[in-house]
């Protein structure tokens, strides 16, 4: 989809800026607001950015490690469409899950709304400027992160950032109430249609070990 109010040419210039080497995939998608945050907000959200632990699931015991294997194998099988490379789509897997979990977050959920933000494409950018697969709005760099935008077409970086914000919103804005996070997430806040999308996708990745 083209854009509104870029050319083909300025796209392309942006593609070269970015080190695609292509049009970047343009998805429909909304993006966060800026709003202002209290000095501990931002310090807690900064905090939770920079902690830059791999993604190496740890498990207590047996019964857990063998429930996400199966979780794993399944959801592998059906992402494989979109991501055909195994290991491309292992290590994708393996990072949503630890960033869900670390977040506090429904790992179904969370694929869901990478579902519908960008169809699971790592260079997805909206009309807006959102980016990656959680399409995060460049300014979250600024106030929360080390101020390079071009870092949230990092995997980890950008379901790190979008597993934070989503937290943020959910606990720290709508207390508790997932639809309206959802809706303040894609800057559609009150509106049906974004979270009644995420629910549906969530519904694709249903699992009993998820």
């Amino acid at each position: 989809m083209k854009p509104m109010g870029r050319s083909r040419r300025e796209c392309l210039l942006a593609a070269g800026a970015l080190g695609l080497g292509a049009l970047p995939v343009w998805v429909q998608a909304g993006g966060q607001l800026e709003e202002p945050l209290a000095d501990s907000v931002r310090g807690a959200l900064s905090a939770a950015i920079a902690n830059s632990a791999p993604p190496v699931p740890e498990f207590s015991d047996l019964q857990k490690r063998l429930a996400y294997l199966r979780w794993l194998g399944a959801s592998s099988d059906r992402l494989q469409k979109r991501k055909p490379d195994l290991q491309t789509r292992i290590e994708f897997l393996q990072t949503v899950w630890y960033e869900s979990k670390r977040a506090g977050l429904d790992t179904t959920l969370v694929l869901g709304l990478i579902q519908v933000e960008s169809a699971f494409r790592k260079f997805a950018i909206s009309r807006v400027g959102a980016r990656g697969y959680m399409q995060i709005m460049p300014f979250w760099s600024r106030l929360i992160g080390d101020g390079d935008p071009s870092r949230l077409f990092n995997m980890q970086t950008n379901l790190r950032f979008g597993c934070v914000i989503l937290r943020h919103y959910l606990v720290d804005r709508e207390r508790g109430d997932l639809y309206m996070a959802l809706g303040r997430y894609n800057g559609s806040r009150g509106r049906p249609e974004y979270p009644n999308a995420v629910f549906a996708a969530q519904k694709n990745w249903a699992h009993a070990d998820a």
